[in-house]
């Protein structure tokens, strides 16, 4: 899931994609609770990077979505979209909700099956 969403932050799916333009959509995600199975949210530590010399903070995949299930996503497809300036303005497009309800429904956004 978070390949394709990093994919149309990039983009990659319209015609006249470049790789130096940011030509993709914004992206809602809903219910992030849902994204991984028991058995994967059992095995998986994630290290989001902090920027400081020394201690490595690191957390289990099941412990983060009980905590903050929208920041399993966004750690996955922040790593997935280009480094610097361009990646940054990629990733601004890219909201993330842990149950159903968002306040994005005034610009209609339409249901994306994966």
């Amino acid at each position: 899931m978070a390949s394709e969403i990093a994919h149309r932050l990039k983009g990659k799916h319209k015609p006249n994609y470049a790789p130096h333009q940011d030509l993709g959509d914004h992206i809602v995600v809903v219910n992030a609770a849902k994204c991984a199975s028991p058995r994967q949210a059992h095995g998986q530590v994630l290290s989001p990077a902090h920027g400081y010399v020394g201690n490595l903070k690191s957390i289990s995949l099941g412990k983060l979505l009980q905590e903050h299930p929208e920041r399993a996503i966004q750690f996955a497809v922040k790593g997935m979209l280009p480094k610097g300036p361009l990646g940054r303005r990629m990733y601004k497009k890219l909201h993330v909700f842990g149950g159903k309800d968002h306040p994005h429904q005034a610009q209609q956004p339409k249901a994306l099956e994966i």
